[in-house]
């Protein structure tokens, strides 16, 4: 189902500008709790290594937990979000954090090819495929997600040939997870650049695997590869992870282009251009990412769910005929696209969008009902007020809730706490001012 919303353009947001640009080719040990430090300006000299100006890509990086209680917040009702950034470690590039059902742990998924499963007892790496990746750019081990009966876990990879694997691995009752000669590869994409590799994934309401993928990188999308139906790049895919025949997945007979022969029928969404972190609001399980904008526009899409399910099906985001809701490529046509939920100027307030979560849980009550989401180049963190419901939602209120150098992503934990995550090494907890 395609929809037409009003959208709101954030012109007005009382920011300081990030200073940095988008010129799309650029890109542990643990200590005990603290308050991060705020830095006195946004980074803006390390864009030729981050994994975020065309950026790297779960939150939540499991499938929804029936035993979290959600809430609304009241729209334009009650006080301004406000929080503390609490430290919970410091690791090696951190760019995603996934939890599994019935586990304390937290596991912290670092660039360079390991991750970390955290504990109030200490650390210890479970997975380490340091010699199979490269945190080069935007390369490297990008996503994790685990199953939702959580004994298996699926990473998102770019390999030393510079191409996507979906890899799953088998986990113990404490964590560990199988030696990665043990992997069972469910999918390989072919990267045509070295940038734009989408790197997110996670389950759904509905129980399947969703991968997001990149449009293949390169200015422009230089192959017009995110509005193509016969290519998985630029897209969200869909598959159950089980294998069917010889097959290392199966392709859920109720995909949206499964009976067109011109399709990949893996295809869940399209006209996406790098989509660096998207979630299933685990209340309604409407669809929401965070999707890297070229030179113009950072944007943040949703597709509401219909009872609980199918957010996003079919639909297309609008890149590269349109970036955010401005033309851009005129060779390409996109009927009716769904127009982002929310945009932001790039350079003038942030370059390299990092998605993340609307709230539903959580230690700070004043922001249940928001959306939670970083920028790379701006250092900062931000929350909207999500006004009204389905396909009338919008923006409201816009908070700026703290600095954090080089936000690689915002997901939330098993109880709907909200974490945020620096490629310097910080990963932070969102506790009550």
């Amino acid at each position: 189902m395609n929809v037409r919303r009003i959208t709101l353009t954030a012109v007005a947001l009382v920011l300081a500008a990030a200073g940095c640009s988008d010129d799309d080719d650029t890109t542990g040990t643990t200590s005990a709790p603290q308050t991060v430090p705020v830095p006195a300006s946004a980074p803006g000299d390390t864009l030729a290594t981050l994994p975020g100006t065309a950026a790297p890509g779960s939150a939540p990086t499991s499938a929804p937990s029936s035993s979290i209680t959600t809430t609304t917040a009241a729209p334009t009702t009650g006080r301004e979000p406000a929080v503390t950034f609490t430290e919970i470690g410091t690791f090696d590039r951190p760019v995603d954090l996934a939890w599994r059902d019935g586990d304390e742990a937290l596991y912290v998924v670092s660039q360079g090819g390991t991750i970390t499963r955290v504990t109030g007892e200490g650390t210890a790496t479970v997975l380490d495929i340091s010699d199979r990746t490269e945190a080069r750019g935007e390369q490297g081990l990008l996503g994790l997600t685990f199953s939702p009966d959580g004994d298996r876990a699926y990473v998102n990879y770019t390999d030393t040939g510079d191409d996507t694997v979906i890899a799953e691995y088998a986990v113990d009752d404490d964590g560990r997870f199988a030696p990665p000669d043990e992997a069972r590869v469910l999918l390989e994409i072919e990267q045509p650049f070295d940038n734009h590799n989408g790197g997110d994934l996670t389950f759904g309401p509905d129980g399947m695997l969703y991968i997001g993928t990149g449009d293949g990188g390169g200015a422009g999308d230089p192959d017009r590869r995110a509005a193509d139906l016969g290519d998985l790049l630029g897209k969200i895919l869909r598959i159950d992870p089980t294998p069917s025949g010889d097959q290392p997945y199966t392709v859920p007979a109720d995909n949206p282009f499964v009976d067109d022969p011109a399709a990949r029928p893996e295809i869940w969404s399209s006209g996406l251009r790098n989509p660096w972190r998207f979630s299933f609001d685990r209340a309604t399980g409407d669809l929401w990412i965070g999707d890297v904008g070229q030179n113009a526009f950072e944007e943040i899409d949703v597709a509401p769910a219909i009872n609980g399910r199918d957010a996003g099906r079919g639909e297309s985001f609008g890149w590269s005929a349109l970036e955010g809701t401005a033309p851009f490529n005129d060779d390409v046509a996109i009927e009716d696209p769904v127009p982002p939920f929310f945009t932001y100027e790039n350079p003038a307030v942030g370059c390299s969008v990092a998605g993340g979560v609307r709230v539903r849980g959580g230690p700070v009550p004043d922001l249940v009902g928001w959306y939670v989401y970083g920028d790379y180049c701006a250092g900062r963190v931000w929350a909207i007020e999500v006004l009204g419901t389905g396909f009338e939602m919008a923006p409201g209120r816009h908070v700026e809730l703290g600095q954090l150098p080089s936000v690689t992503a915002v997901v939330d934990g098993p109880q709907g706490e909200v974490y945020a995550l620096s490629r310097e090494g910080p990963v932070v907890r969102l506790d009550p001012a």
